[in-house]
């Protein structure tokens, strides 16, 4: 079942409880001593960044598959999440040792960079959201992997398990991405997302129809989910979606957005006769969006193009940030997952 952490960070008590949050998801994704010892430290830097640059924020932490055959295990992935007033040099930010603050543990978000598997952030006005993964293999992270596809999972009202989950893997020139809703929250919703995890990886090689036909008795013992599988061709450069039940799926094509629509249903219990595949050719600055109904249905595409070019999770925790409101508490587990292009418009 997908386990996740979500500390929220106000005081300097909570960068401990970040800490030992992310030593229980290393030991979770049996890490070594000396990868736990860099997940702490970096969990450490963002938590404490999060309270001396923006008067606090949260920490999610909860972990990632590789798609790719022949990697590490899970990575620990650690998001930080604050409104503060973003910050105004990143490229400076990023250079290893700087730091403002004499008090500062003297690692730095260039220190965060250089020790973790991957490092990206994003800030604006309205915020910084900060993206590490952390897994047992060694070696300069990269701003952009190779993997161009990521996303955040949040439980509702903190708990302990989510009742959504995302997941991709690689099979050939197919990356296919699985947003799966268990229904309801909690243990058994998560029982039924996580059991759409398990069969995407048996089938992930089929078409997306056929991966959730075959997801629909996987799911009868369980309570069911609602399921949307997104795959990309990179040799034809076709994505082809189908869904069953309220995922949501946007697409960003050419500096446009396009609504891709499930059909209904619950894989497990009410499956349809059929499954309407939609497909749309995909280039450079492609982006697909897929969300659980945790998400607000009215949230607002991000409008600054360099957002689209960072990391897809970093992409998928700001989109997450930016549509919460407290005059619209959220009322389930949310889950945004994020497909983009190896080559997004702006970066080489």
């Amino acid at each position: 079942m997908t386990r996740v952490w979500d500390i929220p960070v106000h005081d300097s008590t909570r960068v401990r409880d970040a800490r030992v949050a992310t030593e229980a998801a290393s030991a979770h994704a049996r890490l070594d001593a000396h990868r736990t010892a860099v997940a702490a430290l970096v969990a450490t830097e963002l938590a404490t960044n999060l309270l001396r640059h923006a008067e606090g924020g949260r920490l999610v932490i909860h972990l990632v598959d590789h798609p790719e055959p022949g990697t590490p295990g899970p990575a620990v992935q650690l998001v930080a999440l604050d409104h503060g007033p973003g910050i105004h040099d990143v490229t400076e930010a990023l250079r290893d040792g700087y730091t403002t603050s004499d008090a500062s543990l003297g690692a730095g978000l260039g220190t965060c960079l250089r020790i973790s598997s991957a490092f990206d952030l994003y800030s604006s006005h309205r915020g910084t959201v900060s993206v590490a993964r952390i897994d047992q293999g060694v070696g300069q992270a990269k701003a952009l992997p190779a993997c161009r596809a990521g996303g955040i999972n949040v439980p509702l009202a903190r708990a302990e398990h989510s009742g959504d989950a995302w997941s991709c893997v690689r099979s050939g020139s197919r990356l296919t991405l699985l947003l799966a809703d268990g229904l309801g929250h909690g243990p058994k919703a998560a029982q039924a997302s996580s059991a759409a995890v398990d069969e995407l990886h048996r089938v992930g090689h089929l078409p997306p129809a056929e991966i959730l036909r075959h997801m629909h008795p996987a799911l009868r013992p369980t309570r069911g989910a609602a399921a949307a599988v997104a795959q990309l061709d990179t040799d034809s450069g076709e994505l082809a979606f189908a869904g069953v039940g309220n995922i949501g799926a946007r697409l960003h094509v050419t500096g446009s957005w396009e609504h891709l629509v499930s059909h209904p249903g619950i894989v497990g219990a009410q499956f349809p006769s059929s499954v309407p595949v939609c497909r749309r050719p995909w280039g450079a600055g492609s982006l697909l969006v897929l969300h659980s109904d945790g998400l607000p249905s009215r949230w607002v595409p991000p409008a600054d193009p360099d957002l689209l070019t960072h990391d897809p999770a970093v992409v998928a925790a700001t989109i997450l940030r930016d549509a919460s409101s407290a005059a619209s508490p959220v009322r389930d587990d949310t889950c945004v997952a994020v497909l983009a292009s190896d080559h997004p418009v702006g970066r080489p």
